[in-house]
């Protein structure tokens, strides 16, 4: 199979980060319930196709905001064209990263990494600039994938966001995948 890790999804795959099958097993409400409320500026980075800054744009209501972040223009592009004419084009701010860098300056209140991180080559530049965005007592939920990271290399991802000044401050459970909370402190 080769090694997976650093790999972009690429646009042409879209179409199955956004299904039926996955909104039954990986509920972006249900997932973000219990951190997420209304007024919030938020960050999917490595949004894809925006499974989740849909609903997270519903989730913080008319007040708040959601930055979906992305790589690939396409990416962006399949999103835009979801929300466009929507109440939602208003809430969701589309933002092409760098290849090495955010490059987002708003701070926000709560980052989403959803299957995401291992396709990063510099995680320690990465939660710094992470880190210099989120606000004071600011959440990042970070979500790995079951087979392409495993735990050793999950517990590393972990060392790396808390010399970034991110505390591990939960672990929730999600069938199969590595999942951890972290917070600014």
């Amino acid at each position: 199979m080769g090694d997976r890790s650093n790999r972009v999804c690429p646009v042409e795959e879209a179409g199955s980060l956004d299904t039926i099958f996955r909104r039954l097993l990986q509920n972006p409400r249900r997932i973000l319930k219990p951190y997420l409320r209304a007024g919030m500026t938020v960050l999917d980075f490595g949004c894809g196709p925006g499974f989740f800054s849909i609903e997270m744009a519903r989730m913080v209501g008319e007040s708040g905001r959601v930055i979906a972040a992305d790589l690939q223009e396409g990416m962006l592009q399949i999103l835009r064209d979801k929300i466009s004419g929507t109440e939602l084009e208003s809430r969701i701010v589309l933002h092409r990263c760098g290849p090495d860098k955010i490059s987002v300056t708003e701070r926000v209140d709560f980052a989403l990494l959803f299957y995401v991180v291992h396709e990063i080559p510099d995680k320690d530049s990465f939660f710094k600039e992470i880190a210099s965005i989120l606000n004071p007592k600011g959440r990042v939920l970070i979500v790995e994938p079951p087979f392409h990271v495993n735990e050793k290399a999950f517990a590393a991802t972990l060392d790396k966001a808390s010399a970034s000044g991110l505390t591990v401050t939960g672990r929730p459970k999600m069938f199969l995948n590595k999942c951890a909370v972290l917070t600014k402190v």
